[in-house]
């Protein structure tokens, strides 16, 4: 993988050329460069297909501009690249410094893009709808509007304090006064919802609903 002595610094890093690129895949390329030679700086490399370089390669114009304007005191993260044949490039370089802080070499990590910015561009625009704000504020009232009718169940229930199956129909009559008063059953499904809580049917609590309002009617309110 290599064809000249290198910094014993950058000796201990050629493993991680093979490992990095073996674990994210071919789109990514892997470069260790020696300093020393910057015409010829690369000294290992694996994927080289992604940009077309091999041993012995120089450097791409980022890392090599950053390196003569001695802009290398932070490594350069995530930045894009864009090569020859007009592939997008997600790049790292990390510079390698020896025990007196000089700048020996650098690590430089290349994945090709392009497709997934492609694919990502296929998904966005197979998903994107027009009235998709609409649909999201019509499904954020239902789930208020659910709220609410749970709420005021609930709090008729407990005013009543008693389980189910000990409820009277005069218990159950008062709890549908209750809830006609409140104006549940304007809320849809308040029927099926309270007929559930009952352990009756729908048809049962529609009754009930026409009983409190004939003993309304009866007692002249």
């Amino acid at each position: 993988m290599e064809q000249r002595e290198i910094h014993p610094i950058l000796r201990q890093m050629l493993p991680l050329v093979e490992a990095i690129s073996k674990t994210v895949g071919d789109n990514c390329e892997i470069v260790l460069h020696d300093f020393s030679d910057l015409e010829n700086s690369v000294v290992a490399i694996a994927n080289g297909h992604v940009t077309g370089r091999t041993l012995g390669s120089g450097m791409l114009s980022k890392g090599l501009e950053a390196y003569l304007n001695r802009e290398y005191e932070e490594s350069l993260i995530k930045y894009k690249t864009i090569i020859g044949a007009g592939r997008t490039l997600k790049s790292s370089t990390i510079f390698v410094k020896d025990d007196t802080e000089t700048v020996i070499g650098a690590m430089c990590i290349n994945i090709d893009v392009t497709d997934l910015l492609l694919a990502n561009r296929a998904i966005h625009n197979l998903v994107m709808t027009e009235d998709l704000g609409r649909t999201v504020e019509a499904e954020r009232s239902r789930f208020h509007v659910s709220e609410i009718l749970t709420k005021v169940v609930d709090e008729v229930f407990q005013s009543i304090n008693k389980p189910v199956a000990y409820l009277s129909k005069a218990d159950k009559l008062l709890i549908v006064e209750q809830l006609e008063d409140r104006g549940a059953f304007l809320i849809k499904g308040a029927v099926e919802h309270v007929a559930d809580l009952l352990c009756v049917s729908r048809y049962t609590v529609y009754n009930y609903i026409e009983e409190v309002k004939e003993n309304k009617n009866g007692s002249g309110e």
